[in-house]
């Protein structure tokens, strides 16, 4: 094991070896093993999508074997997918990289000011199924929130009783941001926090707008002059609201847009703030395999090498 990879288990003192030994599964497989970053492949979009609008750009996609094949083809640190998609493959994949079960998933079918999610698996299913860790989305801002706060917190809880890792999606939407809310730094920083004080080892959000949402943050901000003018400056901002740093906070790559230039600026900026990596589902299964392992093979050379000194100070 590495020092980095032993520094980050070091902060999760409260947890069991069995929780530590499958988080340090995900920091120690892949391209990137023992750097202390990651790249994971999601692919929830079909549930959370429809089919069609997720996979139709690139037909293989809609075959759940594809994404296994390309997140171990790419060197990727883990591959997180709802409970169906996980049924139909684990078995022919067993052993050949770390899962990440997602246990509550949402639609499109019905559009609601304030979403929510269905507990759509189980610790036991993650189990069965050999996963390192579940992933539970939240929605801060959404009316829903507390119970969603309730239902992460049990199911954390049981999962490290368990030995699992915990990944939460921090997606800050509802009734109570406006749409660019839902990206700003105030409130990702939020989102982060809450995620954390739930009991997430790994906790994934948006990179985040120079945007102020909350009037009273805007206060602080300005007075404490806290630097946010950057995407690097807003990404260690981040890290500072995930406990100092000592959490484990990964950024999603969005919708898909085949600009791999500012894709990979993006990428950069993460690096150089600190981040522990990406979590790109759209932008890889969207396009061929071929362009998909090229862009994946871009993004891990980033995490692999020193930030840009441009970029750092």
């Amino acid at each position: 094991m590495t020092p980095r990879v032993r520094e980050i288990l070091s902060w999760y003192g409260a947890d069991n070896v069995g929780t530590l030994s499958s988080l340090a599964r995900l920091l120690n497989h892949g391209r990137l093993a023992g750097t202390g970053k990651l790249v994971v492949l999601p692919v929830d979009q079909g549930f959370e999508h429809g089919p069609a609008r997720s996979f139709a750009l690139n037909p293989p996609a809609y075959d759940p074997r594809y994404h296994f094949e390309l997140a171990i083809e790419a060197g990727c640190n883990a591959y997180a997918a709802p409970l169906g998609f996980m049924e139909a493959a684990a078995r022919d994949f067993a052993g050949d990289l770390p899962l990440i079960l997602k246990v509550n998933d949402d639609d499109m079918l019905l559009a609601q000011a304030d979403p929510n999610q269905a507990l759509t698996a189980s610790v036991a299913d993650a189990l069965r199924l050999g996963c390192s860790a579940i992933g539970f989305t939240i929605y801060p801002g959404s009316a829903h929130q507390l119970e969603m706060y309730g239902q992460l917190r049990a199911y954390a809880e049981e999962a490290k009783r368990n030995g699992l890792a915990v990944v939460a999606w921090a997606y800050p939407r509802g009734s109570g941001l406006s749409k660019e809310g839902e990206t700003a730094i105030d409130v990702i920083g939020y989102a982060v926090q809450i995620a954390a004080q739930l009991g997430a080892h790994i906790i994934k959000v948006k990179l985040p707008t120079e945007h102020i949402e909350q009037e009273e943050a805007r206060k602080v901000y300005s007075a404490q002059r806290i630097a946010i003018s950057t995407p690097t400056e807003r990404v260690r901002h981040v890290l500072e609201c995930a406990f100092a740093g000592r959490r484990i906070v990964i950024f999603s790559g969005g919708a898909a847009t085949f600009d791999d230039e500012a894709l990979l600026a993006e990428i950069r900026a993460i690096h150089a703030g600190g981040g522990f990596g990406s979590i790109l589902g759209r932008n890889s299964f969207q396009r061929s395999k071929p362009e998909a392992l090229k862009m994946l093979s871009a993004v891990m050379d980033i995490y692999q090498g020193p930030p840009d000194p441009g970029l750092v100070n």
